[in-house]
């Protein structure tokens, strides 16, 4: 697994690539907190190139919105691999999350 963190006036913008697993989430879950804790609570997450997420994964990403919304802000996922996808449905979570086709978008409705 990859993370790219790119931040923005207003918006943190990060990229994950590869697979989330219980071996790695700690690693995800951990650079969502570092923001949490600099006060950035709007953030967009980009799982494109996610080919694989666990339970650890979602749990991860399930924490950082309870923190961002707990702040005033929201996590919004962009261009959600079909694999991800499939697991949010799965596991009831897509109507938790905004989820938008482009970072733009995403970035754009804050």
């Amino acid at each position: 697994m990859a993370i790219k963190v790119e931040s923005f006036k207003r918006v943190d913008l990060i990229e994950v690539s590869g697979r989330i697993d219980s071996s790695n989430a700690p690693e995800l879950d951990e650079t969502l907190k570092q923001l949490a804790d600099q006060d950035r609570h709007q953030l967009v997450l980009n799982l494109s190139q996610v080919d694989y997420m666990s339970s650890a994964g979602l749990r991860a990403i399930v924490t950082a919105l309870r923190a961002a919304k707990k702040s005033g802000g929201n996590v919004h996922l962009s261009q959600p691999s079909d694999r991800v996808r499939e697991v949010l449905e799965l596991a009831g979570l897509h109507t938790l999350f905004q989820i938008y086709e482009d970072d733009t978008a995403a970035v754009g409705d804050f």
